[in-house]
């Protein structure tokens, strides 16, 4: 099997880049049609961070982090690393050391499918991390892998380059490709919401602007005026 190291990627413009910055991952995951969004498993270190850029990919095996320090020599100011592991691991495969060499690089964050060690230095210096686990056991630097190769991190596909957007809701991956339809469309859900929020603002209730009285109805749901009056019926 050949591993491998790709130096050069295609990114997104940073124009694009900049306007997807300025929405959450929510929106960008339902407007895209539900798909792209990370496991629930990996979490923020540290409330409030908030990333957005190109996806950096790193295939380690599990428990070894020799292709995490191949990876910081490949990294662009702005870009993700996005760290998937073959086989399970909670390893600490990255701690402040590497860290430090990231902020050098003028990388944006990390997601990593892995553990990560050193946090409350990690939270000091305020590098935004998405991780699985928390785990002082330390890691191998002795098994070739992959860098810029096609992944899956957190049950979601990502290939070199795709857009990387984190904050404390989750992580979503825009692909390349799908760039400008979903910032359209999750321009549009924004100003739907805009106006959601007007009509909630003017005492509307959602469950008649959403239709949902019928859906109620259709699943049997009986409205009672007091428990006392649903005693009564059940009584009867």
């Amino acid at each position: 099997m050949e591993r491998y190291i790709v130096r050069n990627i295609d990114r997104p413009d940073q124009t694009i880049i900049e306007q997807f910055s300025k929405l959450d991952v929510s929106t960008v995951y339902e407007a895209q049609g539900k798909i792209g969004l990370v496991s629930h498993e990996l979490q923020t270190v540290k409330p409030g961070n908030k990333i957005c850029g190109p996806a950096v990919t790193v295939t380690c095996y599990a428990g070894d982090n020799l292709m995490i320090h191949a990876a910081i020599e490949i990294c662009k100011p702005g870009d993700v690393l996005v760290i998937t592991t073959i086989g399970e691991s909670r390893t600490g495969m990255i701690g402040e050391l590497i860290v430090n060499a990231l902020l050098k690089r003028g990388v944006q964050g990390v997601v990593t499918e892995a553990g990560i060690r050193d946090v409350a230095k990690i939270r000091e210096c305020g590098f935004p991390v998405w991780s699985k686990a928390i785990h002082s056991q330390g890691s191998t630097k002795s098994r070739g892998g992959w860098v810029n190769a096609p992944a899956v991190c957190g049950g979601a596909s990502v290939n070199p380059g795709d857009l990387v957007m984190a904050d404390d809701d989750g992580i979503v991956f825009v692909k390349k490709e799908d760039l400008k339809l979903a910032l359209e469309s999750s321009n549009q859900r924004m100003a739907k919401e805009e106006n959601t929020k007007t009509r909630i603002e003017r005492g509307e209730l959602s469950l008649d602007f959403y239709n949902l009285r019928g859906i109620l109805e259709k699943e049997n749901v009986v409205y009672y005026e007091s428990e006392e009056a649903r005693t009564a019926r059940k009584s009867c």
